[in-house]
């Protein structure tokens, strides 16, 4: 279940201070502070960690959605929106210290089931993020700087990842499916069955992005695939996302809220243009999101259009030179987002993983033959109704939210069997068809480049590649993966050398192909 944050923010500070513990803490330690946290501590920083500390907020909100061209913004040429990659970092995976004193800290056998099984999902999920930006990483001797003194991790291979990935995802339903509720969730309410729906239905998530790799035996994809779809508890709605819920206490508005008004000027700022990438697809399919994600154009009002007009709403190209996208702004004929975005500070929640995501998941499996219950179009209009469902449920039934279009539950019943959205061609054509509408349910959602590695995965949907402003080398070709972080090349060069050796001939460059992409 969604739920709020604010009872779990105390003791943050605390639990990060488990991290690091040597003997000069023993002599440096003030006898009016606590010096032990709770499991339930441990917990939430971690949970909020991969939820709140990812979403970000203001500009760094939209980071993701500049790089899967959802938006333009027009404070200066961004680097994610023009394709251009730098190093990232590991700072993911020193979170994982937290999760064996968590454990230990448990005070009854219920308990420390559950938070085993709660630490093995945060570690699959952590891996899996920081892999898919890089290919091989340190995995097995990760985390054991003082455990074991690893100090300089070898790297695994990214199938070896991948393969401690799954393990820790069938861990985590098994120890949840024993566990009993636990404290210190901010999410879920500490029930174990949510737990066990979110690992199991990320695990799909997980399974499909190998779907290069059916062939490896040891993987096994398309039968774990198979049994987990058929056997395992799942998400089940909207309700059950993986989803940061947000409201009026200070510092947990909405990300994109100008609430009081003036909070958050890159908000009222003129710096932000919806896309045509975005918006275009939901006029063509006559998807009534567009009014309650977008505002129409103040020109275009201007010019008799009414706010229910489809026409009146503009999108940006954002391939298109940073002087173009100037003049267009300039011009004010174009769609920002919706006023909600604005004036709520508990707009909608935004998840990190999502049952509609789920469903379209299913969709593809069904579709590449992985599992043959039900059809992919069931799967399919499962995931766009919910998607459209949530939207509506979060928005308030106000002219200016939704512009007097509104989805109600025969529009939502009927819209995945309409000319257009009803899965319809060749494998390949109705793959597009799923993609496209994952991409469509994922505005504001999903804070971890979901849109864009799901375009690096298949090359849907179609994003312009202009080789004129693309700040990629070579121009005519996206990037496929950040570089490894700074600090491992100062601190674990040898180690990092032969991962680069290995992988990439020596070259640590953007474009090179990791192992979960090559055929």
């Amino acid at each position: 279940m969604i739920s709020t944050i604010n009872k779990y923010i105390i003791g943050l500070a605390l639990a990060g201070g488990v991290m690091g513990c040597s003997k000069f803490d023993d002599i440096n330690t003030n006898p009016n502070q606590a010096t032990q946290v709770s499991s339930a501590m441990l917990a939430t920083n971690m949970i909020l960690n991969i939820t709140r500390t990812d979403i970000g907020v203001t500009k760094a909100f939209m980071q993701p959605y500049l790089l899967g061209k959802y938006l333009t913004w027009g404070e200066g040429q961004e680097s994610f929106q023009f394709n251009r990659f730098g190093r990232t970092n590991f700072n993911r995976l020193t979170l994982l210290r937290n999760v064996t004193p968590m454990v230990n800290a448990a005070p009854d056998e219920g308990l420390k089931k559950s938070y085993e099984g709660l630490g093995h999902f945060i570690r699959a999920w952590q891996f899996f993020y920081t892999t898919m930006q890089v290919g091989d990483i340190p995995y097995s001797q990760a985390i054991k700087g003082e455990s074991e003194s690893i100090i300089q991790p070898a790297y695994d291979a990214q199938k070896t990842v991948f393969l401690g990935i799954l393990e820790e995802l069938d861990k985590a339903d098994a120890l949840l499916a024993q566990g009993s509720n636990f404290s210190g969730d901010p999410i879920y309410g500490g029930k174990t069955d949510n737990w066990r729906r979110l690992a199991n239905s990320f695990q799909l998530h997980v399974l499909m992005q190998l779907y290069r790799k059916t062939g490896d035996a040891e993987l096994n994809v398309i039968n774990r695939f198979k049994d987990i779809a058929a056997n395992r508890p799942l998400l089940r709605n909207y309700s059950d996302n993986f989803a940061l819920t947000y409201n009026a206490t200070a510092n947990q508005n909405y990300p994109w809220s100008d609430v009081p008004a003036g909070s958050n000027p890159n908000v009222r700022s003129n710096y932000t243009m919806l896309t045509s990438t975005l918006l275009e697809p939901l006029k063509e399919l006559n998807d009534r999101r567009l009014f309650y994600y977008a505002k129409p154009s103040p020109v275009q009002l201007a010019a008799g259009k009414t706010q229910s007009d489809w026409d009146a709403y503009v999108g940006a190209e954002p391939s298109d030179p940073f002087s173009t996208l100037q003049i267009k702004r300039n011009s004010k004929d174009y769609s920002d987002f919706n006023n909600r975005y604005i004036n709520l500070v508990n707009t909608e929640p935004v998840s990190q993983f999502s049952f509609a995501q789920l469903q379209f998941t299913l969709a593809e499996a069904r579709l590449r033959g992985w599992i043959s219950t039900g059809s992919a179009q069931e799967y399919y209009a499962a995931g766009i109704m919910d998607a459209m469902k949530f939207t509506a449920f979060y928005t308030p039934d106000i002219a200016d939210y939704h512009h007097n279009m509104k989805m109600d539950d025969a529009y939502i019943s009927a819209y995945p069997s309409t000319a257009g959205v009803l899965l319809e061609g060749s494998l390949e054509e109705q793959l597009k068809q799923i993609i496209l509408q994952k991409y469509l349910a994922g505005f504001l959602q999903g804070s971890n480049f979901t849109a864009w590695y799901e375009h690096r995965r298949t090359g849907y949907p179609d994003f312009v590649l202009n080789p004129q402003t693309n700040l990629n080398i070579p121009s005519d070709k996206f990037p496929v993966r950040w570089l490894y972080p700074s600090n491992e090349l100062s601190y674990n060069t040898q180690n990092l050398d032969a991962a680069i050796q290995l992988q990439y001939g020596g070259n640590d460059n953007v474009n090179e192909l990791m192992w979960i992409l090559k055929d």
